[in-house]
């Protein structure tokens, strides 16, 4: 049979935490005839114990936490310091050595210590450190060590208070009552009384017994046998071991180690939300302490953009909705402390943050997100759709999310605009749509952005490009050549559109205009404009084209349009064409002569008369180069073109590529493989540069073994 862990710790330093944590070992030992084991782990008295016992023990809690192989009875000798049947690990003697100790790897020797011994005894320490709280995950109880001491009291209330709110039962709580006095006027019943659980055993103050035990480096319980501290802590043993205390607890409460995984999710995890048509227990639950949890709370009073107040609210919520589940009956539906972190996680989630959505939105891995509704989502990895696990509660649940993205940034969404483009504090896109329009409840669609800018070293070690067509792209660049980048939904225009950006001199002053802002330019010289949508009213909308407008007032040295979708092309060409060179753009299209037709299209929508000749004259004259990005069948993503406009001939636009990329074929795991070519065209303005001195690598234009990807 599996044994047990205790761990003892106290609200503050001083009140015998450690004495009693090394005399239980040995009263445990020697009352039950067992085996035990006693843990160091309080990191701000490293090396008490070691005076308390008067031995180290082999090795310290810093070796276990770098032994690479398994712990079991045999490979546990080579740590411990033994005495009579207490075996001992301790913490390093130096400060240094105790930071670097890696609570994870302990976890190793806590998973397998109940399989060693018949009780483990943890000296936790006085603080909720990473590695107390490790210990705790693993406990069977937990003693809290308080002294008739008013300080002593009100910390260890707030180290209780701690505990629960951590998820921890209260029932694998007791306190301890330590140097008890006689006619004192600070009474167990007044410790009960004040943090709310019961003493479990009573020790009286003893200076004597404790004072010659430590002088002697022994524990009492061996050297003061009839010491009133030793019957203390003997009747504490025995009563533990006639109630059969550890067992009780060990059947009903005794949690999950933290490190599992807690999130049943996008991840692979366990959903425990339900589908359409059908609410599970579990959804039930959260519905109704949502509901409570909104009629107790004003969760709309967070500060956005105060991270203060944000963990403020976010740690005064979660205490309200731990106080509100223990209040329900959830047996059946939280089997322990995996469960209830998973279930307050879930509403805290979804009442102050942004629900489901947060785990995948932590995942770097994850590029896009799809909510279709409440119960079906999806999300983007590696190119690739999957549909999520977990699921809101409900539509309602799913609006309240979209509220909370658009009305940071002064957008609103309702059934006269139920519609809306908006952005993440982190830059991500997001675009919702909600009911009338979306018949199946609201819909979400976020494009993440990575978190660090993306160079064109990171875009050539993709393989979607090579180096020489990174180095083209910079003198286009530099050469202020106006450039179109053309593509389908999702085949990194914006990324690519910022790399580019990344290769404008910082003596230039930048302008750009967007929907929602998502350019990120390292320069410092740069304008950010955005459009704002119209009043309740239907006034005050700030359009795309009126941005354009502006910033021709605004003395740029390069626009860049974050994109081209109606009127705003004629303005962006005439901007081009009017010495405004090096400005960008992107379009949707899937070729570069489809580019051409899409920009006329556009134009158009502007409603100014122009013939369609006079609009493709403009086009040739204005833009210089068209770069298509597309994403492919597996999900990656290439530029397939580089193209340079070469004028007009006849009604007709002349293209010429520079580079290309081949498709060869598909390997066995489904990845697209193929080459990137040079044409051998070399582009007009280059002879240009270089008249003015500019010196071009004419390697660039060459094929010299292509680069495969």
């Amino acid at each position: 049979m599996a044994g047990y862990v205790l761990c003892i710790t106290g609200g503050k330093g001083g009140v015998g935490k450690s004495l009693l944590a090394a005399n239980l070992a040995f009263a445990y030992a020697q009352e039950a005839n067992v085996k035990t084991l006693l843990l160091d782990f309080d990191m701000k008295a490293c090396g008490d114990q070691d005076l308390i016992l008067g031995m180290k023990s082999k090795k310290s809690l810093k070796d276990v936490s770098e032994f690479s192989g398994s712990i079991d009875s045999r490979t546990i000798v080579q740590f411990v310091g033994t005495l009579q049947n207490v075996s001992y690990i301790g913490m390093p003697d130096n400060a240094t050595s105790v930071g670097s100790i890696n609570e994870e790897a302990v976890g190793k020797l806590l998973k397998a210590a109940p399989n060693i011994f018949q009780l483990t005894i943890i000296d936790c320490g006085s603080e909720l450190n990473p590695l107390a709280v490790k210990a705790m995950s693993f406990a069977t109880a937990i003693f809290l060590v308080v002294t008739p001491d008013i300080l002593a009291i009100n910390q260890t209330k707030r180290m209780y208070s701690e505990l629960v709110t951590m998820l921890f039962p209260k029932e694998m709580i007791h306190v301890v009552f330590n140097q008890a006095v006689k006619a004192h006027p600070v009474t167990p019943e007044t410790v009960t009384k004040s943090i709310g659980r019961p003493i479990i055993g009573i020790i009286a103050r003893d200076d004597e017994s404790t004072s010659v035990a430590l002088s002697r480096s022994k524990p009492a319980i061996l050297i003061a046998k009839n010491g009133a501290y030793t019957k203390g802590v003997v009747d504490l043993v025995r009563k533990i071991v006639q109630k059969n205390v550890f067992k009780a607890l060990a059947q009903v409460n005794r949690p999950a180690a933290i490190g599992t995984k807690e999130q049943g999710s996008s991840l692979g995890g366990t959903s425990k939300t339900g589908t359409k048509g059908g609410f599970s227990p579990w959804v039930d639950l959260k519905s109704r302490i949502h509901k409570s949890l909104v009629e107790e709370m004003d969760l709309n009073k967070e500060d956005d953009k105060d991270p203060k107040a944000k963990l403020i609210l976010r740690e005064k919520t979660k205490k309200m909705v731990v106080e509100l589940l223990n209040k329900e009956d959830t047996k059946g539906v939280l089997n322990g402390r995996e469960d209830m972190n998973q279930i307050v996680k879930e509403i805290l989630d979804e009442a102050i943050a942004l629900g489901p959505l947060e785990d995948l939105l932590a995942d770097k891995s994850v590029s896009e997100i799809m909510v279709n509704g409440p119960y079906n989502i999806f999300f983007e990895r590696e190119g690739k759709l999957r549909k999520s696990d977990v699921v809101f509660t409900n539509d309602k649940q799913v609006l309240h999310v979209i509220e909370r993205i658009v009305s940071p940034i002064g957008r609103r969404i309702d059934e006269k605009t139920p519609y809306v483009d908006a952005r993440l504090p982190n830059g991500s896109r997001v675009h919702a749509v909600i009911p009338p329009c979306s018949l199946d409840g609201c819909t979400i669609t976020i494009r993440k952005f990575p978190e660090n800018r993306l160079t064109y070293k990171d875009i050539v070690a993709f393989g979607s490009m090579t180096q020489a067509m990174a180095d083209f792209m910079r003198i286009t660049v530099e050469a202020h050549r106006n450039i179109v980048i053309s593509g389908g939904t999702g085949s990194g225009k914006t990324t690519l559109i910022n790399m580019l950006g990344s290769f404008i001199p910082a003596n230039e002053r930048i302008i750009t205009c967007e929907d929602s802002a998502e350019l990120d330019l390292p320069q410092d010289h740069v304008v950010r404009l955005e459009t704002k949508p119209p009043t309740l009213e239907g006034d005050g909308e700030v359009s795309i084209r009126l941005l354009v407008k502006q910033t021709l007032r605004m003395r740029p040295d390069r626009i860049i349009v974050g994109e081209c979708r109606g009127g705003e092309a004629l303005d962006m060409l005439q901007a081009m064409g009017t010495g405004h060179d090096g400005s960008m753009t992107t379009v949707h299209s899937n070729s570069p002569r489809e580019c051409i037709g899409r920009l006329e299209t556009l134009v158009q929508y502007a409603e100014a008369g122009i013939s369609p000749k006079a609009i493709r004259e403009m086009i040739a004259a204005a833009i210089h180069m068209i770069i298509q990005q597309s994403r492919l069948d597996d999900g990656s993503r290439k530029i397939m073109f580089i193209t340079e406009l070469g004028g007009m001939q006849g009604d007709v636009v002349i293209l010429q590529d520079i580079f290309t990329y081949e498709q060869q074929g598909i390997d066995k795991k489904g990845k697209i493989f193929g080459k990137f070519m040079a044409t051998g065209f070399i582009p007009k303005f280059i002879e240009t540069l270089e008249r003015r001195g500019y010196k071009v690598p004419r390697g660039l234009f060459a094929n010299e073994g292509p680069v495969k990807v």
